[in-house]
């Protein structure tokens, strides 16, 4: 996989490779508790340097087809907004997505637009069977986005996570590429 193969676009967003000069964007982002609170892998606090750590670990992880994480930019003003990933299961040819978008940018369509792309990579340039998402169950907002992608909801693991030393029920939802290709050839 090749990191040009990244520069996937609709007409709002860009997705591409996170670049280290995008660090002190994504502490800006990151930092607001509220982002760390609906998430599993925000830390809060967002301490200096963390986001140029996390980033250094996106090309290994990408070259060894474990993961892909991109930067979601918004186009008109380029400004990077959040980020968007697939995490990849090569055993089951399947792979775990994952967003997060500043607050300022909630409720705005940002993350479904970006989910369309990444499904859409995952299934045709990945070649995944299958992809998944979790949300907390506290966040439906998160939940908003996956079914408006075409994801089914499969089921709530209760207390599945610890959150702030709180036990978090999550759901879990799911589609696959077949499902995913009906939902494309709709008008």
């Amino acid at each position: 996989m090749t990191k040009e193969r990244l520069n996937l676009e609709t007409k709002r967003i860009l997705l591409r490779p996170f670049e280290l000069s995008d660090g002190p964007r994504v502490k800006k982002l990151a930092e607001d508790k509220a982002i760390a609170d609906t998430t599993l892998n925000v830390p809060h606090p967002y301490k200096d340097g963390m986001a140029e750590e996390w980033i250094l670990t996106h090309q290994p992880k990408f070259e060894n087809e474990e993961e892909v994480t991109c930067a979601i930019i918004l186009k008109p003003i380029q400004e990077l907004i959040g980020a968007i990933g697939l995490a990849i299961d090569k055993r089951f040819n399947r792979a775990e997505l994952g967003y997060w978008v500043g607050k300022e940018y909630w409720n705005q369509g940002y993350c479904t637009e970006a989910s369309k792309v990444i499904l859409k990579y995952g299934f045709y340039e990945l070649g995944l069977h299958r992809i998944i998402a979790t949300h907390i169950i506290r966040n439906p907002a998160s939940g908003k986005v996956m079914k408006k992608i075409g994801m089914k909801k499969e089921g709530i693991l209760r207390e599945h996570v610890i959150k702030w030393d709180k036990y978090e029920d999550v759901v879990s939802y799911g589609i696959l590429k077949k499902e995913w290709e009906n939902i494309i050839k709709k008008p």
